[in-house]
């Protein structure tokens, strides 16, 4: 079995710019990888694989690799098969993503047009289901990932439109009930369920269970959140925490494009602002 030692001996009669490149194309993966299971369960999963994989080869090169300790390294061979295994077992919803991602050419996903046009299917769902007075929660990620979230509900992964969002809180429907997650130009889950806010969260307010929501999402991320008052049809925005209610359909494009909207989210920034112009 390999040491340390023996490893920096063999690449000592590597050229630099080969290792260089070498490390900088693992880093570069191992960085796609965390960026990619960014706020779900399987960024937890694959930090606990990488630190058992780690620490594992450290000890066995540091210690047992000096010692007559044979059996113990064998049975360490094969506990990372196994450990390969569990993982491939457990990334089996990531893995899948990341294959359908591969799949869908996304060339134009954060052209202006697109961009444009999910903002107008999210002012026209709001100001119909206000109209006919269907209770809706929106909520719109951000650079915080809501991975953690979006596993308690439906998968959908599906271009934002009107129609789609307002069959989805039509009541009745089996998703209607909770949140719908808006990620970019895209529709990821339905029927996401949201940590409410305490009771009296909002000084003088009695909020209902969606605005409770909105508020609590908004409260522990940077998300943005679109609520429908199934009361009322009144509509509210909710952000850091805050709710502003009462909104217009003008009031809400300006929310989705407004200064504070291109200045963090990634897929709703710049290119939004020309709408308005």
């Amino acid at each position: 079995m390999y040491t340390f030692l023996d490893y920096f001996n063999r690449i000592a009669h590597y050229e630099w710019w080969v290792v260089l490149v070498e490390l900088l194309l693992i880093g570069l993966v191992i960085w796609w990888v965390v960026d990619f299971l960014e706020g779900t369960r399987g960024e937890r999963l694959f930090r606990g694989v990488i630190f058992i994989l780690v620490s594992g080869v450290l000890v066995l090169n540091l210690i047992v690799a000096h010692l007559p300790f044979d059996r113990l390294q064998y049975l360490y061979r094969g506990f990372l098969i196994g450990v390969m295994i569990v993982a491939v077992a457990g990334f089996q919803p990531e893995i899948r993503r990341v294959l359908i991602q591969i799949g869908q050419p996304r060339i134009w996903a954060g052209g202006s047009h697109q961009l444009s046009r999910t903002v107008e299917e999210l002012v026209t769902t709001v100001t119909e289901l206000s109209a006919a007075r269907i209770g809706a929660i929106i909520v719109i990620e951000r650079q915080v990932a809501l991975g953690e979230f979006i596993e308690t509900g439906v998968r959908l992964d599906a271009r934002v439109t009107s129609d789609l969002l307002k069959t989805i809180f039509y009541p009745g429907t089996p998703l209607h009930d909770m949140a719908v997650v808006v990620r970019g130009d895209r529709i990821v889950a339905a029927s996401v369920q949201l940590p409410l806010a305490e009771a009296g969260s909002v000084a003088g307010v009695e909020l209902g269970s969606r605005h409770r929501a909105a508020v609590g999402i908004t409260a522990g991320s940077d998300a943005m959140c679109l609520v429908v008052s199934e009361e009322t049809g009144a509509i509210s925005v909710a952000r850091d925490g805050k709710l502003i209610r009462n909104l217009t359909e003008s009031q809400v494009r300006s929310h989705l494009v407004g200064d504070a909207t291109v200045e963090h989210v990634p897929l709703m920034g710049r290119l939004l602002k020309r709408h308005t112009e």
